[in-house]
């Protein structure tokens, strides 16, 4: 990519971060552009649609999780371990209100720009979820989809201004409902 192109592409990502952060993951597309002080054809040549948009915007959190993941599990106690990774996924997919939906949507549908980076993420929760069961840590009767599902409302707590406050208490309910010794 020239280094024109890439400036723009990263100045497009700043900027859409602001704008999703500040208004949401509906905010205007034109809006990013716009303030991004760039094209609309140049922001869709960089990223032809919303999840491209959100996926690369996701990504380096995305990975992050995957290496906190691995890393979780060898580090801490199982059950400790998938509290931990839930809590900072919550908190990633909270840094854009509103991309939980999109998130959600795309493990579905694997033409979404972010069906692999949620895949992936997905499958790095699963894996923690698998070793605390393995241990007797965790409920046997759910799976990677439950996992998520819960990733995805506790997200949708945290985009509720009126739940905010109990989001900390809610996360603890949720957790504690997952493992078999309760909350950790």
């Amino acid at each position: 990519m020239r280094a024109d192109a890439q400036k723009n592409y990263a100045h497009i990502l700043t900027v859409a971060r602001d704008v999703f952060t500040e208004q949401g993951a509906d905010a205007s597309i034109r809006d990013v552009a716009r303030k991004a002080d760039v094209g609309l054809g140049t922001l869709y040549r960089h990223f032809p649609t919303r999840e491209a948009l959100f996926e690369a915007l996701l990504r380096s959190s995305f990975n992050t999780l995957e290496r906190r993941a691995d890393e979780l599990q060898s580090l801490e106690p199982a059950d400790q371990a998938l509290v931990t990774w839930l809590r900072e996924i919550v908190e990633i997919a909270c840094s854009l209100r509103g991309v939980i939906a999109a998130m959600v949507a795309a493990i579905e549908e694997p033409d979404s720009a972010l069906h692999a980076s949620c895949v992936t993420m997905k499958a790095s929760g699963t894996r923690l979820l698998e070793r605390a069961q393995a241990q007797g840590l965790a409920r046997s009767d759910m799976d990677g989809a439950d996992l998520f599902a819960l990733v995805g409302a506790l997200t949708w707590i945290q985009d509720q201004p009126s739940l905010v406050e109990r989001g900390e208490r809610l996360f603890g309910i949720i957790s504690g409902a997952i493992l078999l010794g309760g909350a950790v």
